[in-house]
């Protein structure tokens, strides 16, 4: 399998991981959101799935710009854009590239992240999705420096990921309307932390079984 038909796995599998927890996200969202975080994702990954067959033979950068372009076009709520921009800051990064290497999902990573922050005018804390993303990198770049292989180094950011996921229960809410709640945010997980999570183990899954 080529490196660009991997990439075209990771995201219909991403896509089907999202659609299965369609209900589960919304009814996470709505305890502390607008109860349409799962619809939404649910909607948007669908029209990704449509698209890939067109993407097939493309580059990465091709890939991941066309993800995110639908993504922005068909997802509603604050969720779109921030994933939109993730994926068109990473897709920036391998622009072009048939071939990729663990620097340049290093930097995938690192792109989306600052994106995100920048776009959510967010970070690491606030109870969002990057709660589980920046330990999901953070360990993801650890063990590549370490010298590990990618299968591996992806199970230690979905372990990353899903300890960042359960922290969101302890803290309050400080941005999109989960802030207007205070302190009764407490005890509830981020709905963009648990999609994110989703999309960190189906990259995972996707690389143990090719």
């Amino acid at each position: 399998m080529s490196s660009t038909d991997l990439l075209i796995v990771i995201l219909e599998n991403m896509g089907k991981n999202i659609i299965e927890n369609k209900d589960y996200l919304t009814e996470l969202d709505r305890v502390i959101g607008d109860a349409d975080h799962g619809i939404n994702m649910s909607k948007g990954f669908s029209a990704v799935n449509d698209k890939l067959g067109e993407m097939k033979g493309k580059d990465w950068g091709y890939i991941l710009k066309n993800t995110a372009m639908t993504l922005i076009s068909t997802v509603g709520g604050a969720s779109g854009p921030l994933y939109g921009t993730a994926f068109l800051r990473a897709a920036t990064v391998v622009d072009g590239k048939m071939d990729i290497d663990h620097e340049d999902v290093v930097n995938m990573f690192e792109q989306a992240i600052e994106g995100i922050k920048a776009r959510g005018k967010s970070d690491r804390g606030d109870k969002t999705m990057l709660d589980a993303l920046i330990p999901a990198f953070d360990a993801l770049k650890a063990a590549y420096q370490n010298g590990l292989e990618s299968k591996k180094a992806f199970q230690m950011a979905e372990d990353a990921a899903l300890e960042g996921l359960e922290y969101t229960k302890t803290i309050i809410a400080k941005k999109g309307r989960a802030s207007y709640l205070g302190e009764r945010s407490i005890g509830h997980q981020d709905p963009g932390a648990t999609s994110t999570y989703i999309a960190i183990r189906s990259i995972k899954e996707t690389l143990e079984e090719n």
